[in-house]
């Protein structure tokens, strides 16, 4: 099936790109007034009709109605990727100037050898000399339009920000390379292209032990999951409220934020990104944002949920202003809470102390959900969950007495049973052993710096 996908997109392609030669070949007669190869393009050569089975480039076309000149537009996009030849035409020079000709347009690049069409390429092929329908084309890269709402493509920035608009290179999206290439969107790659990694687990929700009132309060954010667009749409709230939904998870390390989160999206179906700060955060002004936004930017429309750990970190309080490194620290902040309320997907912001985080964030979480450390009880449960089921323990082990005297995390509880369970197979048994245990729980007690 992902085989006949394939071959129905590069049959459509094909034919697109062949529809582009033409384009390219009829206004670059029509620039120099000549013939080309005996050939006089009298008329512009029309697009191509695709019939018989759909591709999903072709049922693209069809969704978003797109006109001849945003078809042409699109498939300009991605003629470096899929036939870089097709561009070769726009290397003539202007023996007279000895320079490329301005109208051509285009962006050189150190790595690729090939031309690279920018905004400037389109229009001249598009419109050529036909000031009237350049400037009704600029319309086609509104924030406005379809492709850049959707994130379909866009114009890169030019290294020194004032140059013609149209000057950047036309960059289609990674998501709809993968799509009219593939026939499907492939997951993106961790690296400083996109600083976050899925996350998933292999426990069921009978394997969390949460208190009562957390349970209750999880159990609202996974309504809002399942029934959130009808409440936005359906019922037209989307017209009142943002349209995402933002959580705060709070609690000491080890009671199940993390956890929580990826079951929430195990539930649900959906996948979840963590956020990796330390390649987020940046001392240089701007970069932050920059950072951010490659994230949110192509997350958004996925139906992910983002999970950002130690959240403090990016969206703690603000500071005083007494310098201009402090002024830009608290843009920064107000940068991020402006695209986490544009965001339409689910945020989950973890911390340690509520306490930490700006105001200004906490006044909009849609939730803010206390992890306390677990009871006596609960820690029961979880000592008696965790334990493999190979394993057995010492006849002289009372998991109540071990869950009433010693105050530990879940996941200290689960350090401590990896550790025991390790000393046992190096043993050679499948026996846990009491004095093994509360050295495990001495180890986890020294690293918070207390005493047993």
């Amino acid at each position: 099936m992902k085989r006949t996908k394939t071959r129905k997109n590069a049959e459509h392609l094909e034919k697109e790109i062949q529809w582009l030669s033409e384009m390219i070949k009829y206004r670059i007669n029509d620039y120099f007034n000549n013939k080309e190869e005996g050939k006089t393009y009298n008329k512009v050569p029309e697009p191509p009709s695709f019939e018989g089975e759909p591709s999903v480039y072709s049922r693209f076309v069809e969704l978003y109605k797109l006109t001849r000149y945003e078809r042409l537009l699109l498939i300009l996009s991605l003629a470096p990727i899929i036939d870089p030849s097709v561009l070769d035409t726009f290397f003539i020079t202007d023996k007279e100037k000895g320079k490329v000709f301005t109208s051509f347009g285009g962006v050189t690049s150190a790595v690729h050898n090939g031309f690279l069409p920018s905004g400037e390429t389109f229009v001249f092929i598009a419109a050529g000399s036909d000031l009237s329908l350049r400037f009704k084309l600029f319309d086609l890269f509104s924030g406005d339009h379809a492709f850049s709402k959707d994130g379909v493509l866009s114009i890169e920035s030019t290294p020194t920000g004032n140059d013609p608009f149209l000057s950047g290179a036309l960059v289609p999206s990674r998501e709809f390379i993968d799509l009219f290439t593939s026939g499907e969107v492939r997951k993106p790659v961790f690296g400083k292209d996109f600083p976050a990694k899925e996350i998933t687990t292999k426990y069921e929700w009978e394997d969390l032990v949460l208190s009562v009132r957390t349970q209750r309060e999880i159990g609202e954010l996974k309504t809002w999951i399942e029934h959130g667009k009808t409440v936005m749409e359906d019922w037209g709230l989307g017209r009142k409220l943002k349209p995402g939904y933002l959580s705060l998870f709070y609690g000491p390390p080890g009671t199940g934020k993390t956890l929580t989160a990826t079951l929430v999206a195990k539930l649900v179906n959906k996948p979840m990104f963590r956020i990796d700060l330390s390649m987020i955060v940046s001392k240089y002004i701007g970069e932050t944002e920059k950072n951010l936004s490659t994230v949110f930017d192509q997350a958004e429309n996925k139906d992910w949920i983002l999970f950002f750990d130690e959240a403090d970190a990016l969206f703690g309080k603000r500071t005083k202003v007494n310098d201009a490194h402090d002024r830009y620290a608290n843009q920064e902040v107000s940068y991020l809470l402006q695209r986490i309320e544009e965001f339409s997907g689910l945020v989950i912001l973890a911390s340690n102390l509520k306490s930490n985080m700006d105001e200004a964030f906490t006044r909009r979480f849609q939730s803010i959900i206390h992890f306390p450390p677990p009871t006596s009880e609960e820690r029961y449960l979880l000592w008696k969950k965790s334990f493999s089921e190979k394993s057995t323990l010492e006849n002289t082990i009372d998991l109540h007495e071990i869950a009433e005297r010693y105050e530990i995390s879940g996941g200290g509880i689960m350090n401590v049973v990896r550790y025991c369970s390790l000393l046992a197979v190096s043993r050679g048994s499948s026996e846990i052993l009491k004095k093994e245990i509360e050295e495990g729980i001495r180890r986890e007690y020294r690293k918070d710096g207390k005493l047993v």
